[in-house]
């Protein structure tokens, strides 16, 4: 499974999202991606997921299935991420 967050690294919540990758990579060793909406890349994947609200944690497969999706200015717990790291 893969794990990353889709967010604008210039806006108000960088600060939450840079915590919250620190904090669980110190707490489960896990690596979470950030990507910036402001790259091809990210928008893409945006369009790809249906992704409206920002930040966004998504979790797919190896091959790019959507499995979970957190959408909310609210990030979600560690512990719900943690499960989705393969």
């Amino acid at each position: 499974m893969k794990v990353f967050v889709l967010y604008h690294p210039d806006s108000e919540h960088h600060r939450g999202v840079d915590d919250f990758a620190r904090e669980l990579s110190r707490e489960t060793g896990h690596t979470l991606d950030l990507i910036s909406l402001d790259t091809p890349n990210g928008d893409h994947l945006a369009r790809l997921y249906d992704v409206t609200k920002y930040p966004a944690v998504v979790a797919t497969t190896d091959t790019g299935e959507l499995r979970q999706l957190w959408q909310e200015e609210m990030l979600p717990t560690i512990g719900e991420v943690s499960g989705y790291f393969s």
